[in-house]
């Protein structure tokens, strides 16, 4: 068996992912496999937190379209996120493996409050942190709180799941003749807007030299892969 290369990870699921072929809601299929995948890493003894996004309840750009003010928009996101975060704890305990939402947000009853201290100590004792709301300001993506998420909870590396393999030269759903790219420079990213991650998650992840790995979630053994230090997805580094 390979070197673990990495020990600690934070894993950014989509809402979208979520909901699978229905593009809404949540598939019990998808969150029962991520479930599993995300049980082999940990039984392997990684640290892992989650931020997942919140798209298959709702987008900015529907909030748009509802004449929503932005900032309220993305409260609603926040809100969203919780959501997604609560089923995925759920899903975690059934098959045992401990996990907790947080939020900055005050949500008492259904998740604790979010302070880097207490999501370490978290980590430490095996449990898997679930980081929700966001950042808890809006005009924040849930990229960006990924990015920080992962820097305060000493991370080494964040893991971008998506539904393709990699960053591609272009959109690999609408452009066939789109290459793969093995390893990419966040200057890279930056300078050729490439899309795959907000510029702002991806400024803060090369200010503070935290690694990115874009793979596809739905590839077979793909999670227990990355930790391992098998070459999967695309580098962002």
């Amino acid at each position: 068996m390979r070197e673990q290369r990495y020990k600690r990870v934070l894993i950014k699921i989509s809402g979208e992912a979520l909901s699978g072929s229905a593009k809404a809601g949540i598939d019990p299929a998808i969150l029962k496999g991520l479930v599993a995948d995300i049980r082999e890493i940990t039984s392997m003894g990684i640290s892992t937190a989650l931020v997942i996004g919140a798209g298959n309840f709702f987008r900015g750009t529907l909030g748009e379209e509802l004449g929503i003010e932005r900032y309220m928009a993305d409260y609603m996101g926040m809100l969203a996120t919780v959501m997604n975060s609560l089923a995925m704890k759920s899903a975690l305990e059934k098959q045992n493996i401990p996990a907790v939402v947080m939020s900055p947000i005050a949500m008492n009853e259904i998740a604790e409050h979010y302070t880097i201290r207490s999501a370490l100590s978290l980590l430490d004792s095996g449990t898997v942190v679930i980081a929700a709301a966001g950042t808890g300001h809006p005009y924040f993506t849930t990229d960006t709180a990924s990015a920080l998420r992962a820097i305060e909870l000493k991370c080494d590396v964040m893991l971008k799941a998506t539904r393709v393999d990699g960053v591609y030269t272009g959109d690999p759903e609408k452009d066939p003749s789109a290459k793969k790219i093995d390893f990419i420079s966040y200057v890279e990213v930056i300078e050729k807007r490439l899309g795959v991650l907000d510029l702002t998650s991806v400024s803060l992840c090369m200010e503070n030299n935290l690694p990115i790995v874009v793979f596809d979630l739905f590839k077979k053994d793909s999670l227990k892969k990355i930790v391992t230090g098998e070459k999967i997805g695309t580098l962002i580094s």
